[in-house]
Formats: structure tokens, sequence, C-alpha cells
């Protein structure tokens, strides 16, 4: 069956948008790096039995790229979920979810950087207007503060945060050829390993929070839709339409975050937040417009 890459990439934004809310829901509940932790370490449980005889087949693969992939949880998985979790401590789930929009123009500079991919004029504008937005985000409608480096605490973590992500979606397009049960699994592993020093440095500092019956409950939802089912949606996007234009649709994380922040969360939606959702928006749409564009002219 044919499968549509823009309706599995917008699934995949609306559930990691959801992942912001939840985590933004957990202060208090759950502490961030148990909440990391417990996530990835369950989802591998879970692939590793329901997967299994996949991961036996594509298990010589997995042992030949096991330190590309291991890598590649961790960086994708655990760095970006940690920064992301720590960021919402101190700000608001609309402001990551906004700035998550900075991940695409991140993308086409490590792909670059990596690849010598090249970047249309095109592209580039909407890539100026994108990051125009997270910048107005950061600084909370006021863009001179960072001439100042007067950026909330929260969102200089979220910046961490993308730059983790960005680099995981271009590097992700040497991925080996495995199942995609084989290859969550590997990446999961990754993941747990990588997230346990961080679990131990919360237990050390003290700032352990074992989850309630509310932090459990979003730890269900954590485990079932940011976690396995948006990495596999955007995965296979990945596949079909490639990195450059499958981190386009990040830019969707504003417009699902926002309404999801104001329905469930009741956070106030500014005049900046408007104003720079207007901005990441205009910019895919530039992008993507420029990107399907040629597309179809090479086809042609």
């Amino acid at each position: 069956m044919k499968q549509n890459p823009y309706l599995l990439l917008a699934a995949a934004t609306l559930f990691w948008a959801g992942n912001s809310v939840a985590g933004k829901m957990a202060v208090g509940h759950v502490s961030p790096m148990f909440l990391n932790a417990i996530r990835w370490g369950i989802v591998l449980v879970v692939l590793a039995v329901a997967g299994r005889r996949e991961i036996m087949a594509d298990w010589p693969v997995i042992r030949q790229h096991k330190w590309y992939l291991l890598a590649m949880g961790a960086i994708g998985f655990t760095i970006f979920s940690a920064a992301l979790y720590s960021a919402l401590l101190y700000t608001s789930a609309t402001n990551a979810s906004i700035e998550q929009g900075g991940i695409p123009l991140l993308v086409f500079i490590f792909s670059y950087l990596l690849y010598g991919t090249r970047t249309t004029l095109a592209q580039f504008g909407g890539f100026v207007l994108s990051f125009a937005g997270i910048i107005l985000t950061a600084t909370h409608g006021e863009p001179e503060r960072i001439l100042q480096l007067d950026v909330n605490f929260g969102d200089a973590l979220m910046i961490i945060a993308i730059l983790t992500y960005g680099f995981y979606t271009a590097a992700l397009r040497r991925k080996p050829q495995l199942n995609w049960m084989s290859l969550m699994a590997a990446l999961c592993a990754g993941a747990f390993i990588s997230a346990l020093p961080l679990l131990w440095a919360e237990m050390a500092a003290g700032a352990l929070i074992l989850p309630d019956a509310t932090g459990w409950a979003i730890i269900a939802y954590v485990l079932l839709f940011p976690s396995l089912l948006s990495q596999i949606f955007y995965i296979r996007g990945v596949e079909i339409i490639g990195g450059n234009r499958a981190g386009l649709f990040i830019n969707l994380l504003p417009v699902w975050g926002a309404l999801l922040a104001v329905v469930i969360l009741g956070e106030e939606f500014q005049a900046y937040h408007a104003i720079a959702l207007v901005l990441v928006l205009s910019g895919v749409l530039v992008a993507e417009w420029d990107g399907r564009r040629r597309a179809s002219g090479a086809r042609t």
C-alpha cells in the first residue's frame, strides 16, 4: 500500500508537539532524566520482544554499524529529549514548540557540512524567515535581548535540543538498510545506554522525582506516541522524500504545539507568538514549494 509521506510527517510532528505538552505537564510529577531513561528503556524492551525475528535477521548489519546506530540513538533520542524536558522546567510549551521549528535550518546546514548538499536561494530565504521566528520566540518578542545574552535558560536549552536533532536528521541519511523495528531497537539501545549517566547525575543532585499517577499517565503517552509512532513515521518520511524536505515538516510543530499548549495547558498566546508562527510557516511554505518544484523538474 502506498504511504503518503506528508500525512506521516504531519502526524509525527503532532505527536512531537504533544511531547512538549507532556513534558510541561510532567513538572513536579516525574523528573526529566527519569522520564527520559524509562521512556527509551521500555520502548527498547517492547521492540526487542515484538521484533526479535527481524532483529536476529538484521543482526550482522547491526553489528557492522553498531557505533553509528548507538551514536544516533544517543544524539537524536537521549540528548534531544533530555534538553527538551529540562528546558520545560524553565520555559513554556508554546515556546519550546515554536523553537523546534528551527530544526530544518540546521538540517540544511548539517547536510551541507556532511554531504555538500546545495541550498537554493528560495530555500535560504525560507530558512531566514523561519529562523527569525525562532529568535523572536527565544527572546520573548524582544530580539535586542540576544545582543545582551539575556535569554531564558529554558530557551537556551532548546537551542541545544534543536542543534542535536538537526544533526541527527541530516546524519540519518547514512543509516544502514534495516527493518524499521531493527533500526528503532538499535537506536533505542543507544538512547537508553546514554540516558543512564544522566539519570545517575539527577539522582546524585537530589533532583530525582519518581512518578505519581499523573507521571505514569504522562509516561504512557510519551512511550506510545512521541517515542514509537512518531519515530517510525518520521524515519519512513525521510526515506520517501529525503532528509531536507522531511525536516521542513518539523515547522508544523509550532502550529500543533501552540494549539495544544493553549487548549490543554491554558498557556497565554502572546502577540509575538502569532508573528513567530507567521514567519516560521512562511519559511516552510517557501522552502517546500521550491523543493517540490525542483523535484518535479528533475523527474521531467
